[in-house]
């Protein structure tokens, strides 16, 4: 039965209707507990749901609606290997490459843990080989610069992460992450560079990707013309990544240069796996233990915590309660931290190629929404940019503000100034100003009765707007870790509650399925595919372009 069928969902629908109209403001005054009794720990991290528009029933509702949903049984069967992907006919198993080496997890008659730690040597080794001058270029010199050529989530987690964990840098390696197919993007980076002294990482489950082998090739070529005479010895330059190990070889890259991970692991879900070196090059190999350790933590507090206290699964409700009974369908991430201003474009992809699917595990097609549109910059910047539209515009938009206590930077009140910003900024979504308030500021400004009459509609605000904060001690990795997978886990939630496929990605394949007629229509002359006016005309204004 789909879930918008069942008793909790319309039980849950009646009591929007009941309480939509109750503010936020009013339900913190009727009870001195709130904050307690909506906060919730896993280890030192907390997250408040005090100021998202629940109540106990609301509460005790939705722990039916996943009751209904069976989400811990889907969660359990995650957990254990099951082959969840129905559509891929795949495990899913990014939580297995955090598991402690001391762990089993037996899938299909092999126990991978084994294989996942010893992959996990295998890239110690390399980056101690590369970090310590073991491995050289092909004139001998020592590595200084790397290129990570990847896209999807074998760019977005290695770049998010290496961007976040910037003060837990070694120094003498400088990594560029290149995605793009416009030339610009490989460009930027080779200009960077230095081709004697540059490592090339190409991340590709199958090395077919267009974008990535075309950079990859770009690359390569490049690396040929900068090392003149030594151009033979181009492959000490490369590394690559993929799920089969034998397929790097068919580009020139040696297998002892080739590191492996594996089918059940998930593009958005892969910096835990070998296609997280570019991290482990940056901050070291202990240091990428210590991300491992943080994402593993949740996944036990994931595993065994009451659904009462459970992180992932009350922030999964939190957010199906804002989309599918009050109506909000976004999710503004708003970090204050500027080591996290590559997170929120790293959920989008997380939340919105897992959740954005219109059709259930069934092949039904669902009649309520699902993913929410995920957008979000790191505060204060966000403030200065669209935070106008979340306190003032005519339709909410849930945040969740993620604030580490802790700053790596010693620098006067800066951190404090930054953390009173996230608290104020969250207090003022839920408070708003009242009419009546934004008047009795302006007459005690000294405003006339007339400005304070014609100004005061455009001072208030409405508030009543749901946010989440997320309390860090500091942005290291570990917590970094824990704060992903916190992530990771509340979107198998969600899905799980919209009874959809959370792991397969179909709707990137038809844009790219239908790129490849008009690039043939593009760079040959005279041949033609059917398309409809409108694509038949740019193809030929494109054709027509100064290419020089």
């Amino acid at each position: 039965m789909p879930i918008d069928q069942t008793a909790p969902w319309r039980a849950l629908a009646a009591h929007a209707s009941a309480v939509r109209q109750r503010h936020l403001r009013d339900l913190f005054a009727a009870d001195a507990d709130r904050f307690t009794r909506f906060s919730f720990r896993c280890g030192d991290m907390l997250l408040d749901l005090s100021r998202q528009r629940l109540e106990d029933e609301t509460l005790r509702l939705l722990l039916e609606l996943a009751g209904e949903a069976d989400v811990l049984r889907w969660r359990d069967r995650m957990l254990a290997g099951e082959k969840i992907n129905l559509t891929e006919n795949r495990a899913v198993l990014h939580t297995a490459l955090r598991l402690p080496e001391s762990r089993s997890l037996v899938v299909e008659g092999e126990d991978v843990v084994p294989m996942v730690h010893r992959e996990l040597r295998r890239m110690g080794g390399m980056v101690a080989a590369i970090r310590g001058g073991g491995w050289t270029g092909a004139t001998g010199k020592h590595f200084r610069h790397v290129i990570a050529i990847g896209i999807g989530g074998s760019d977005l987690g290695p770049r998010m992460a290496v961007e976040a964990l910037t003060p837990f840098r070694e120094p003498g390696l400088d990594i560029h992450f290149v995605s793009n197919v416009d030339g610009a993007d490989i460009a930027r980076a080779v200009a960077a560079c230095d081709a004697a002294t540059t490592l090339v990482i190409v991340a590709s489950k199958t090395f077919t990707t267009q974008e990535t082998m075309t950079n990859a090739v770009t690359a390569r070529d490049w690396l040929k013309a900068g090392l003149g005479g030594a151009s033979d010895g181009w492959h000490r330059h490369f590394v690559g990544i993929s799920a089969n190990p034998q397929i790097p070889g068919g580009f020139g890259i040696p297998p002892e240069r080739v590191l492996q991970f594996w089918d059940w692991v998930g593009g958005r879900y892969s910096l835990w796996s070998a296609i997280g070196l570019p991290i482990a090059l940056g901050i070291g190999i202990d240091r990428f233990h210590q991300l491992l350790a943080g994402a593993h933590e949740m996944d036990e507090h994931f595993a065994s915590a009451p659904p009462a206290e459970n992180l992932p699964l009350l922030m999964g409700l939190a957010g199906i309660w804002n989309i599918n009974f009050l109506g909000h369908r976004t999710l503004a991430v708003l970090p204050y931290d500027q080591g996290l201003s590559k997170l929120a474009a790293y959920l989008q992809q997380a939340d919105m190629e897992s959740n954005g699917k219109g059709v259930d595990r069934w092949g039904r097609p669902v009649g309520y929404d699902t993913g929410p549109i995920v957008f979000g910059e790191p505060g204060t910047n966000g403030q200065h940019a669209f935070y106008q539209l979340l306190h003032q515009g005519p339709q909410p938009v849930p945040a969740d503000f993620i604030v580490p206590l802790g700053s790596q930077y010693r620098l006067d009140n800066h951190h404090d100034i930054l953390v009173s910003n996230a608290l104020a900024q969250a207090e003022a979504l839920m408070r708003g100003r009242t009419r009546d308030e934004a008047a009795a500021e302006m007459r005690a400004a000294g405003l006339s009765a007339e400005q304070t009459a014609a100004l005061a509609p455009h001072r208030m605000f409405t508030g009543n707007r749901p946010s989440t904060t997320l309390l860090l001690p500091r942005l290291d990795p570990h917590h970094l870790g824990m704060l992903i997978a916190l992530y990771e886990h509340k979107i198998f939630v969600q899905g799980c509650i919209w009874g959809i496929n959370s792991f397969d990605q179909w709707g990137v394949e038809l844009g790219k399925q239908l790129a490849k007629p008009i690039l043939e229509e593009l760079t040959s002359a005279g041949l033609r595919h059917h398309h409809d006016a409108a694509t038949s005309g740019l193809i030929e204004l494109a054709k027509g372009r100064d290419r020089s």
